[in-house]
């Protein structure tokens, strides 16, 4: 049992530096920087609900923005808070940014798809970079973006760094980065348009406007817990390539600021996330608990001379795998060491979340609740 763990993990350490080194980090351009022809023009488009909390924040940071051709949409999607107000009156004098208040909520939509939708009625820049409003973005970050577009490149997408806050946010957060770096075959998502390799972030996707309007744009993802994903996979099936990034230099999201609403969120995507297949939770239970939880036991057991020392061995590669991500995408370093609970939460929070699914009991974010 040993060596068959030994060996699952040095394979797994194998393939997350193959894809940690696959993954095209976006870096800031100077500024100064010229471009041989005119800056293409771009949407940025936030939509907003309950968000009075970043809105300071949010419209502060995109007033930086550098980019000489940009203009703004935020959509109020039905906020009972003071989100709209505080919008109205930090752009107050600034035409680069328009308020939208967004419209009832149709049968057969989610609520953050629906809010896209909404903004991308409005504005025909050749690129549309939708964004969440607790993101934060370093002052050149459209000017690379921009710039990083290839030919047959129909979006630019990427886990943006994440600041860590409460027990839960320590444990989970950093695991979205892992499951990408371990799970996701880099090279033949970003090289190819085969559909199953795909993943993506929904903090912040970057179209270019043909192709997103070429598949319908959110109307083709209308009741998708997990649009970001299953809209790229539309960009691939319609020969789009989708180039997932390290954005993490560029790119920050704060997004969850309580313990509570860490496992809300994960336990809204996970399921999903999984095309709600139970065969897939069961697998990754065995896989997590083998590899990652039963180590730790292990280690233990080899500290006090219980086990043999070589028992430790496990449980140090499983934390140098997980150091592996947590360097290359900006977050603590120590937290590393805490692989084997990470493993733990995320196997519980995945059948909490797959229990959700399978008896309909709905996923509940932002006030909504969606079967």
């Amino acid at each position: 049992m040993l060596t068959f763990v030994i060996t699952i993990l040095v394979l797994s350490l194998a393939f997350t530096l193959l894809n940690t080194l696959s993954l095209p980090k976006i870096k800031s351009i100077q500024p100064g920087s010229k471009q041989s022809t005119p800056w293409s023009s771009v949407n940025i488009y936030v939509p907003l609900r309950n968000e009075e909390r970043n809105v300071p924040v949010l419209i502060s940071n995109l007033k930086k923005l550098s980019y000489p051709e940009l203009t703004i949409y935020l959509l109020d999607d039905g906020s009972t808070d003071k989100t709209g107000t505080l919008i109205e009156e930090l752009t107050s004098g600034d035409t680069r940014f328009h308020l939208l208040n967004g419209g009832h909520l149709p049968e057969g939509w989610v609520g953050k798809v629906h809010a896209c939708y909404q903004l991308s009625r409005h504005g025909n820049s050749e690129y549309a970079l939708f964004m969440d409003a607790d993101v934060t973005l370093a002052p050149m970050t459209i000017e690379s973006m921009v710039m990083s577009f290839e030919p047959g490149t129909g979006l630019i997408t990427g886990f943006p760094r994440c600041p860590v806050k409460g027990i839960l946010g320590h444990l989970l957060v950093p695991m979205q980065h892992f499951v990408v770096h371990f799970h996701l075959p880099v090279l033949l998502a970003n090289l190819t348009v085969y559909p199953p390799a795909t993943a993506a972030h929904g903090a912040f996707m970057m179209f270019r406007r043909e192709s997103y309007d070429h598949i319908g744009g959110h109307r083709s993802v209308k009741d998708s817990l997990v649009e970001d994903v299953h809209i790229s996979r539309e960009l691939k099936k319609s020969g789009y390539r989708v180039k997932l990034a390290n954005i993490t230099s560029l790119v920050t999201c704060d997004m969850y600021n309580s313990d509570q609403e860490v496992w809300e969120g994960f336990s809204k995507n996970m399921f999903p996330g999984l095309g709600r297949s139970l065969l897939l939770v069961l697998l990754l239970t065995i896989l997590y608990t083998a590899v990652y939880i039963v180590p730790l036991y292990w280690a233990v057991l080899g500290i006090t001379g219980t086990l043999p020392a070589v028992y430790f061995i496990p449980f140090l590669l499983g934390v140098l795998q997980k150091a592996v991500v947590d360097f290359a995408t900006g977050q603590k370093k120590w937290i590393a060491l805490l692989m084997p609970a990470s493993a733990f939460v995320t196997v519980i929070l995945l059948w909490y979340s797959a229990y959700l699914g399978l008896f309909k009991k709905g996923f509940s974010w932002k006030g909504r609740v969606y079967k």
